[in-house]
């Protein structure tokens, strides 16, 4: 499964580096965040699990679902920040720190490693949402996808910054399309 994660890490960064620097204040996806609030989320979430995964406490909520500006945790250069946070994340997740076990909330006590799918629907969904927002055509990992929609089908969390309402897609719409309908976004 880490695998799958380095991949959906790589495809969110292969997304954020074609952020001009104007852009970051760009309207995204996810309502009432911007490109740059996304991308702050995102790196947040690096944070988070490296947390989990070390037993650190940490309290930051600036990057939160949810939270009213996640745009301050990308600090004055996004893609270092974003590339920083990453590679310390991955470093943290040892076979030992991914049997830890995280207290989420929804979601209960559950092992870090468990936790990876849930990262990997984040980034995916995030990767989509920066590349929309940009005019990108974005076609995401296929077995990627599929990880994400089965974790989303089983775990999502429907309420005001988390995932709004399921969409319908088009009839004859492929996995990509039906998954990002599922998460409450529409390819068009």
């Amino acid at each position: 499964m880490l695998q799958l994660y380095r991949r959906a890490q790589d495809g969110f960064d292969a997304v954020v580096t074609q952020v001009p620097a104007g852009a970051w204040d760009k309207p995204s996806e996810c309502s009432e965040w911007t490109v740059g609030d996304v991308a702050g989320h995102v790196i947040w979430g690096q944070h988070r699990l490296r947390t989990w995964a070390t037993g650190e406490e940490w309290g930051e909520t600036a990057g939160a679902p949810g939270s009213p500006h996640p745009a301050v945790m990308m600090g004055d250069d996004p893609v270092a920040t974003w590339r920083a946070a990453r590679s310390s994340c991955f470093a943290a997740l040892t076979e030992e720190a991914l049997a830890r076990t995280a207290t989420l909330p929804g979601l209960g006590e559950v092992p870090v490693g468990a936790l990876i799918s849930l990262m990997i629907t984040d980034h995916v969904a995030h990767t989509w949402d920066i590349g929309h927002a940009l005019g990108l055509d974005v076609h995401l990992d296929e077995e990627l996808v599929a990880v994400a929609f089965d974790w989303s089908r089983k775990n999502v969390v429907r309420r005001p910054g988390f995932f709004g309402p399921e969409l319908t897609p088009p009839t004859d719409a492929g996995e990509q399309t039906r998954m990002l309908a599922f998460l409450g976004r529409r390819e068009d």
